[in-house]
């Protein structure tokens, strides 16, 4: 028989060797949460302005939500949902969960279609990216496939998603910091975009102040992995993950995005210029094979950052359903401990959403593109509740304690506050080149999108007062 152990305060089975997960598979899956190669052409363009756009928002939120996560991660054997409601009270530890799982939700498809048109470009089939049943058919086969992996329980994900994640974001990131070595060796032509780039960015321009706040959410994700240390084979060790994976991400984002100015030119299409970068210099280098093999590598990276956030936020909606604050379904396990009812539910809305490919071809990434940004607000949402949760627990004494406190909390929370309400104003403001919505109308749409994502946070709710009522009826 198996010894049993107190797990978020329930009375579970000690877990075996099998389903433990290491310090460097729990390192990799945060680093891989946080940083990808996708995104860094948009600051390559900005050569040398890059690495200030990058330690602005790392200073005043990447650090805070590291440092306190790395607190309540080892204080409390959850994540967002279990600190929040230690800190504000389980309704607010609902509504902080709800926020961080809806986010994600929306997100997943958009994510995937730049799987699907990256593996056509890579197979020169790119014709194929317009095609919007070729898109939804990738979709939905990989989305479920991850969900066929969390399924499973243990450490599968976890594994499948460290290997994935190495191979597509850390392996490929310093290949890049190689390349970009051998580049300047060799004597080779440094684009304009770095050369003619200033160090100091223009803050009179609202876009630049735009980037900073964008950047805010590109460092977005340090918590997510928090709800999976109780699997670690030694969980006080994941404050040491968080170290790694600060170290870790940081270093991806400014470095690669600095090779990446000196390769490309300041008009390159920016949805694939990380492959371009790795074509032009492999082929410089007469390996222009090379190019497309990373190309896949970046796919494999993207999706491991899909296996990486299916667990965390739906295992934490699940302890808000064990806690009795949704409808019984969303605690339905399957036999492996794995949260099926939600996991079902998660794959059906992105089957639905997958679709809008279809019905849409030519409009819906624009559409998914503003309705990730507008379910934004809600992410950031979730960071001010787990500040101020931090906050008030360390007021109470119930957090830096035991295990790793973090320094200077109460100017690191109110920091990240101050920038995550930033981050939430500039999600009402269009985008530059944003044209699909009058610029008049954007805030008005921006505001119905964010009450439609939160109004099933408020109907599912079941507050302990209706819980009772509901078990005097049932007595």
């Amino acid at each position: 028989m198996l010894n049993d152990q107190c797990y978020w305060g329930r009375l579970l089975p000690v877990k075996s060797d099998k389903t433990l997960i290491s310090a460097s598979q729990m390192s990799i899956m945060t680093i891989i949460t946080i940083a990808g190669l996708r995104g860094l052409p948009a600051m390559a363009v900005l050569g040398w302005q890059s690495i200030i756009l990058y330690l602005i928002p790392a200073v005043m939120f990447f650090i805070p939500t590291a440092l306190i996560s790395a607190e309540l991660g080892s204080t409390y054997q959850g994540g967002v949902y279990q600190w929040v409601k230690e800190g504000l009270g389980e309704r607010w530890g609902f509504t902080a969960i709800w926020m961080q799982w809806i986010h994600n939700v929306v997100w997943y498809p958009a994510q995937l279609a730049f799987v699907a048109g990256a593996l056509s470009s890579i197979f020169g089939l790119g014709g194929l990216s317009d095609s919007g049943a070729y898109v939804t058919t990738v979709i939905i086969m990989v989305f479920w496939w991850a969900i066929w992996l969390t399924l499973k329980g243990g450490n599968l994900f976890a594994r499948v998603a460290s290997v994935a994640g190495l191979v597509g974001t850390i392996i490929p990131a310093g290949l890049l910091v190689i390349l970009g070595v051998a580049w300047l060796l060799s004597g080779q032509h440094v684009s304009s975009t770095l050369t003619a780039s200033s160090a100091l960015p223009n803050f009179t321009n609202i876009a630049a102040i735009a980037l900073v706040v964008q950047n805010v959410l590109a460092f977005g994700g340090m918590e997510v992995n928090a709800v999976h240390a109780q699997q670690m084979e030694h969980p006080k060790r994941y404050t040491r993950v968080i170290g790694v994976a600060f170290v870790g991400a940081l270093a991806i984002f400014i470095i690669p995005t600095l090779v990446l100015a000196m390769v490309l030119p300041k008009d390159v299409n920016l949805s694939d210029g990380t492959v371009i970068a790795f074509q032009t210099m492999f082929s410089t280098f007469h390996m222009g094979f090379m190019g497309n093999v990373m190309g896949l590598a970046i796919v494999f990276g993207a999706i491991a950052s899909i296996v990486s956030w299916i667990s965390g936020p739906s295992r934490g909606l699940y302890d808000a359903a064990e806690d009795g604050c949704l409808p019984s379904y969303f605690k339905t396990t399957n036999r492996n401990g794995a949260q099926s009812g939600i996991l079902i539910i998660m794959g059906m809305i992105v089957t639905l959403l997958a679709f809008l490919y279809v019905i849409f071809p030519s409009s819906v990434s624009m559409v998914f593109s503003l309705l990730i940004g507008m379910a934004v607000a809600l992410y950031v949402m979730m960071y001010m509740l787990m500040f101020a949760a931090s906050i008030n627990l360390r007021r109470l004494h119930k957090t830096g304690n035991d295990g790793y406190r973090a320094p200077a909390l109460y100017a690191m929370a109110v920091m990240g506050i101050v920038a995550c309400i930033c981050a939430f104003v500039m999600t009402f403001i269009p985008a530059a080149g944003q044209s699909g919505i009058p610029q008049g109308s954007y805030p008005v749409i921006a505001a119905v999108v964010v009450l439609s994502l939160t109004m099933p946070c408020i109907a599912l709710y079941r507050s302990p007062r209706r819980r009772a009522k509901e078990k005097r009826m049932h007595a």
